[in-house]
């Protein structure tokens, strides 16, 4: 299968980011590409950096602007398109979801996250209520899509629970960065170990990972810090954690990667990790905590 990746920055126009994404998907489609991903929140910036109630005027309903917009693009360039999306349910409730695309324009399915983070710079406890619609693949022309969402992508429960329900591929749409206090080799140990982690989900299900995050320097609004620097590094590996194509931290990216599906089940022959999975004795996964 062939796989657009489109890491890139967004300003403060909904209309502009919209317009730069479906460009791109244009390009990585007239490349090949079959199944396109996008960053996490990809219609504004990270409006997270801040607890503001005037930040839910971005969110829109589903289906709604940007399913229709999103859906047109899918359906013009042939592709089954993963977005990520400021969901409003009703008054007070709002979601951080994902929406894949089939290539007629239609809805394939829909992914709320689960783990909501509440962090410095990442405050997004006051925005996004956690997913309710549980760790189910998203089934499409081109395969069955595990899709989860950034800060998901640190669980090994949900990448396994995907894999359970049959998914070929784990997809990860992002938004992470370096926070600008921290030294440079702290900055790396966290990019670092946030690939390894996702490269680990890979190998621990014999199935490819795809993660795109975003790119460049946003603002805090508020002046309480220097903003994030998004580190980019969007990558495609394969079932045994390898990397097929790793993008630069500081450059907007549309490129196609290819990923030999078939591979998995091969990794899986050599390997098989759910074969030998001892279900039996996991039942204190569901706790918190063993005291």
């Amino acid at each position: 299968m062939k796989i657009g990746i489109i890491q890139q920055t967004c300003s403060s126009s909904r209309a502009e980011n919209m317009d730069k994404l479906a460009q791109s998907v244009a390009r990585v489609a007239a490349e090949g590409a079959e199944l396109v991903v996008l960053q996490e929140l990809h219609n504004s910036p990270y409006f997270c950096q801040v607890e503001s109630p005037d930040n839910f005027d971005w969110a829109e309903p589903i289906p709604g602007p940007s399913t229709e917009f999103f859906g047109a693009v899918a359906r013009r360039c042939g592709v089954v398109l993963v977005t990520s999306l400021f969901e409003r349910r009703a008054a007070g409730l709002y979601h951080n979801t994902a929406v894949v695309f089939e290539t007629d324009g239609s809805v394939a399915g829909t992914y709320r996250k689960m783990h909501i983070p509440d962090d410095p710079a990442y405050y997004e406890k006051f925005y996004f209520t956690p997913g309710d619609l549980g760790f189910h693949p998203i089934r499409t022309s081109v395969g069955v899509l595990g899709v989860q969402v950034c800060w998901d992508q640190w669980y090994p429960e949900g990448a396994r629970l995907m894999a359970l329900a049959g998914a070929e591929l784990l997809i990860y749409p992002t938004a992470i960065g370096f926070e600008s206090s921290d030294a440079p080799e702290e900055q790396q140990r966290q990019r670092e170990a946030w690939m390894t982690v996702q490269r680990g989900h890979a190998v621990a299900n014999g199935l490819p990972v795809i993660t795109v995050n975003r790119t460049g320097h946003e603002p805090d609004p508020s002046g309480a810090t220097n903003g994030i620097r998004f580190w980019g590094s969007s990558f495609v590996c394969g079932p045994q954690g390898e990397l097929l194509y790793t993008a630069p931290q500081d450059e907007e990216v549309a490129c196609v990667v290819e990923v030999d599906l078939k591979r998995s089940e091969q990794v899986r022959r050599w390997w098989p990790f759910l074969r030998d999975r001892r279900i039996e004795e996991f039942k204190d996964l569901t706790k918190r905590y063993r005291d």
